[in-house]
């Protein structure tokens, strides 16, 4: 089967978006949308992480999408300190949901800033199933408006993460574990920082496990 990704611009609320886009010849696909680290300090969809996820995802025949925040490659407008991108999010899923009207499942995920947006963006849309984020930054953004948090994800992150300390992870986790209702699962990469640099192919393994564990649960 050949997997063709291609690029695509969707109406956003500051002008078109750059994306890229894997349609799933599965009918019913599940769909999933991924969202990259902050714009200022170099973050598109064109990270490595973003792109290993993206492909997990076509490799376990979602239907999946990454865009580049406003002021991003080629994506109009600038920078909106979060609730701009937030709203260029919203768009994008809105996109994906029309593209694939009979999917069977939504997911959202999201690397370090991205993992913010994916998770304001969750509590806002009811439709989202499962959440992954990538070395969230709880030390950084606050995460507190995951009270009471939707749904079930799994967080992901690196022992040796250079720019979150391990306790503020710790608490985000006993914060989303402590939730009746969901299951919130977390997992940590011994060799990892932040980036995952050089540790791409443990990240790809716990993505390829939860992804294709949970979406057969549907």
């Amino acid at each position: 089967m050949e997997n063709k990704v291609i690029e695509i611009f969707i109406p956003g609320p500051a002008g078109r978006l750059e994306a890229k886009y894997y349609k799933s010849k599965k009918k019913t696909s599940p769909i999933s949308l991924i969202l990259h680290p902050h714009p200022q300090y170099g973050g598109t969809m064109n990270n490595k992480v973003v792109v290993e996820t993206f492909n997990t995802f076509m490799d376990n025949d979602f239907s999946v999408c990454r865009v580049n925040f406003r002021g991003v490659g080629k994506s109009d407008g600038e920078f909106d300190n979060g609730q701009g991108e937030l709203a260029d999010a919203a768009a994008a899923l809105d996109w994906v949901e029309r593209e694939n009207f009979d999917n069977s499942q939504c997911w959202i995920a999201g690397f370090s800033f991205g993992s913010l947006i994916a998770m304001q963006l969750l509590m806002r849309r009811p439709e989202i199933n499962r959440f992954i984020i990538i070395s969230p930054q709880p030390n950084v953004y606050d995460f507190s408006f995951l009270s009471p948090c939707p749904t079930s994800g799994i967080i992901i992150n690196g022992k040796k993460d250079e720019l979150v300390p391990q306790q503020s992870i710790t608490d985000l986790k006993t914060r989303l574990q402590n939730q009746k209702g969901i299951n919130v699962q977390y997992e940590q990469i011994s060799e990892a920082n932040h980036f995952f640099s050089k540790t791409e192919e443990s990240l790809k393994k716990s993505l390829n496990k939860y992804i294709s564990k949970e979406s057969a649960l549907f």
